[in-house]
């Protein structure tokens, strides 16, 4: 009963402000304030509001919404869980077969003879440059700051 007054009172507050806006001549902005006010009406009117008001002081309704939002964090958690893993188990599958079939058509040519042992990939090395190089960078840019 106190929640249906409550949501006319909002309604009719709202109107009144409406009303007010309308006379400031920003008709739109007066429209949309109405809009707004008429919902609390339109659901006390469909029975909205007295379904809130049952469950809230309803413990059974609280603890199925207690499950629902432990089934929410579950899933929440097993998603962030196969996102961190790479995907499901079948994309997991699907993934290796794919290197297998890459491992097994790999060229001939790549694989070592019987007389040589496995081919390493070299890389040259970078060009070390001496001790007073490496520090010359870092001392024109503290001397460009005056440091």
């Amino acid at each position: 009963m106190i929640a249906e007054t409550v949501c006319s009172a909002v309604s009719a507050a709202g109107l009144g402000i409406a009303v007010i806006t309308a006379y400031r001549k920003r008709f739109l902005a007066a429209t949309r304030i109405a809009a707004y006010s008429l919902v609390p009406v339109g659901l006390v009117m469909t029975g909205v509001v007295e379904w809130l008001a049952d469950t809230a002081f309803s413990p059974t309704a609280w603890a199925g919404f207690g499950l629902l939002g432990l089934s929410w964090v579950m899933f929440v958690t097993t998603r962030a869980v196969e996102r961190r893993r790479g995907g499901t188990r079948k994309e997991r599958k699907a993934a290796r077969a794919a290197a297998r079939q890459e491992d097994a058509v790999a060229p001939a040519a790549s694989a070592p003879s019987l007389g040589q042992g496995p081919r390493r990939e070299t890389r040259p090395a970078p060009a070390s440059r001496g001790g007073d190089d490496d520090f010359s960078d870092i001392e024109a840019i503290l001397k460009k700051h005056g440091i």
